[in-house]
C-alpha cells in the first residue's frame, strides 16, 4: 500500500507528511522510551477541524515555538516528539508538516464506529476523528503495532518487528494484502473497487 493510498480521498493529506509521521510512529513503536513501550496518536491534516474537536489535557508543550522548529521531518523535533509521546493525548500535525499541538484530548464518539475487540480508547479517538474530519490518524499501540485510520476505519497495520507476529494478531477483517517496504511489513485492507 502506498502513502497515496493511505491518504485515500482526503483533500489535504500530503503523502510526504504522512510518510514522515508513519516513520516516526514506527520508531516510537520500536524504541519505546526509558525502557518501556509507549503508545501515542498522531492526527494528520485538516488541523482546523481537528482542533475544534479536541482540547489540551495540559499546557501545550509546543505552543509558542516557531513553526520552523516544529516540522515533522526535523530530526531535532522528532526526538522531542519521542519524549512528549510519553504524555497522554494526541499530536496534531498540520497538512504542511508542522506539529502544531501535543497532549490533546480528542472528543471521540463511538457512534457508527466498528473496531475489532482489543483496541482501546486511542483507537476509538483515531477512528472517530477521521470519520468526522478530513484527517488521517496514526496510532502507536503499546503492543508496538502502528495502526492507520482513515474515514473512521482501520485501513492498515504496520508491525515493525517480525517477532510480533507470534504475539499479536492482525485486527483487519476481510481481504487484505501485505507489502514490504524496506524493513517494514504493512498489512492493509484491499481496495474493494
Amino acid at each position: 500500500m502506498t502513502f497515496e493510498e493511505l491518504c485515500g480521498t482526503k483533500d489535504h493529506c500530503e503523502e510526504k507528511v504522512l510518510e514522515y509521521t508513519i516513520q516516526l510512529a514506527v520508531e516510537i513503536a520500536r524504541e519505546g522510551r526509558e525502557g518501556r513501550k509507549i503508545g501515542t496518536l498522531f492526527v494528520v491534516s485538516d488541523e482546523e477541524e481537528v482542533l475544534k474537536r479536541s482540547r489540551n489535557l495540559i499546557l501545550d508543550p509546543l505552543y509558542g515555538h516557531p513553526d520552523e522548529v516544529k516540522r515533522i521531518c526535523d530530526p531535532n523535533l522528532r526526538e522531542t516528539i519521542k519524549e512528549l509521546a510519553q504524555l497522554d493525548g494526541a499530536f496534531i500535525v498540520a497538512a504542511n508538516g508542522v506539529v502544531i499541538s501535543a497532549a490533546r484530548y480528542i472528543n471521540a464518539s463511538i457512534d457508527g464506529i466498528e473496531l475489532p475487540l482489543g483496541l482501546g480508547s486511542r483507537h476509538v479517538a483515531a477512528a472517530s476523528i477521521t470519520r468526522d474530519t478530513q484527517a488521517v490518524a496514526v496510532v502507536v499501540s503499546e503492543s508496538s503495532i502502528v495502526r492507520i485510520f482513515n474515514e473512521g476505519r482501520l485501513i492498515a497495520e504496520i508491525i515493525p518487528e517480525i517477532w510480533l507476529f507470534s504475539r499479536e494478531s492482525i485486527k483487519i477483517q476481510g481481504p487484505h494484502k501485505e507489502t514490504k517496504i524496506a524493513d517494514l511489513r504493512i498489512v492493509a485492507v484491499e481496495d474493494e473497487s
